[in-house]
């Protein structure tokens, strides 16, 4: 499931002006990732958000056509897939400065801001563990902005416990190739993507495979629409035939898909964070502003100890998560990345956003909860964040056997 923003276009003018909330260290990142992660916001307020600006006021989802372009534009920026290597096309960054990307697009408050960044799902299970061959085919186009991808992953009877697989692959004797059967459910991107990653039982292992979405044996099915209007589908694998090649690390990743297709879990659940921090500090913004400029019996209702008790417990739990989740993006840079430190992060990011818009909608009262305010579709909207890339339960599950519970 993608990360994306759809607020309404009222209220896109960029981050309220209560929102005077210090950005990183400058000490976190190089002279020249803090320079391109302050290109990125002033890309935000140059050019999306009087973009957004245009889109219907209860629109919850912007156009594929925009949304390309936006992917296109970003890429051509260098922002997309600011991760990868330069070789590959990307900028290189650190996955620190990756991390201020998705908190500016989230503290953006502006709906096209999370299309112009790679996705939720953190770099590509290709990009960790492919072969040259592989990365020059799928993963070069996807960086500039030509190409998207989908994880398909998820089963109806093995979401949180992802390895309970019933779609198989097995050797296609004619082809030395493979042939994949079974039913992925809640993919996200699968409407628009070129290519899914399918993670699939080779040979009694969960292996991870390339599957170009023209393939015959692959379809798309059911839709589902969610609470914040971004669909996911179902894709049916029938009898969809796959060359050799098409298993990420070549026949060295069969029975791998732990490391080829899921320890980019760990990075995608520190940008979901980072991605829940920036829509935290928005929501945070929008009541200090409204307490700020709202008067009842007399007073600026941020007068109020009642108000300001939900302001200042927001202000408090947002910077928490920030800290941890800066912490853990640096821990990934220095080669320490390390499964419930992502945990960590996630749940305490995803949670706290949900309790944030929540009390934000809550200083603004009716105000907020109308259809067409900014804060009524973010009270939907983060609701999911807790639940993709691992419910808080899983996340919970990933500590405790850490801690030896488990």
């Amino acid at each position: 499931m993608s990360s994306t923003v759809g607020t309404t276009a009222g209220a896109h003018a960029g981050a309220p002006s209560g929102a005077g909330f210090r950005s990183a260290p400058s000490s976190v990142l190089e002279a020249d990732h803090r320079a391109l992660v302050a290109s990125f916001e002033s890309f935000l307020r140059r050019e999306l958000v009087p973009l957004a600006a245009e889109l219907p006021e209860t629109a919850d989802m912007p156009p594929a056509e925009l949304r390309d372009y936006v992917r296109a534009r970003s890429a051509s920026l260098g922002f997309y897939a600011g991760d990868y290597p330069e070789e590959l096309g990307g900028s290189g960054m650190p996955f620190t400065a990756v991390v201020q990307l998705h908190h500016a697009a989230g503290r953006s408050g502006c709906p096209l801001a999370p299309y112009a960044l790679a996705g939720s799902d953190g770099p590509s299970p290709l990009l960790l563990h492919g072969t040259e061959e592989q990365m020059a085919r799928y993963l070069v186009p996807l960086v500039r902005g030509e190409a998207v991808r989908c994880l398909a992953l998820t089963e109806p009877h093995a979401g949180s416990d992802a390895f309970q697989l019933t779609t198989t692959a097995v050797r296609d004797e004619a082809s030395s190739g493979w042939i994949l059967n079974g039913r992925k459910v809640f993919v996200s991107n699968a409407d628009r993507a070129d290519f899914a990653i399918v993670i699939a039982s080779a040979e009694g292992a969960a292996t991870a495979f390339v599957v170009e979405m023209a393939n015959p044996g692959l379809r798309i099915g059911q839709r589902y629409d969610g609470m914040s209007g971004e669909p996911l589908f179902e894709l049916l694998l029938d009898s969809a035939r796959v060359p050799a090649d098409s298993v990420i690390g070549g026949e060295d990743g069969i029975g791998a898909a732990m490391g080829n297709g899921i320890d980019s879990l760990s990075r995608g659940r520190l940008v979901v964070a980072a991605m829940c921090n920036g829509i935290a500090e928005y929501a945070l913004a929008q009541g200090v502003d409204y307490a700020r400029m709202r008067r009842a019996f007399g007073e600026r209702i941020g007068a109020y100890q009642h108000v300001q008790e939900h302001l200042v417990t927001s202000r408090v739990e947002v910077e928490a998560a920030k800290l941890l989740t800066l912490a853990c993006a640096r821990l990934v840079d220095a080669g320490s990345e390390v499964p419930e430190n992502a945990a960590m992060a996630k749940l305490t990011s995803s949670e706290t956003a949900v309790r944030v818009v929540d009390r934000a909608l809550h200083v603004h009262g009716a105000t907020g909860w109308v259809r067409g305010h900014p804060l009524e579709f973010l009270y939907r909207y983060v609701r999911m964040m807790t639940i993709i890339e691992g419910t808080s339960e899983i996340q919970k599950v990933i500590i405790a056997r850490a801690m030896g519970l488990g």
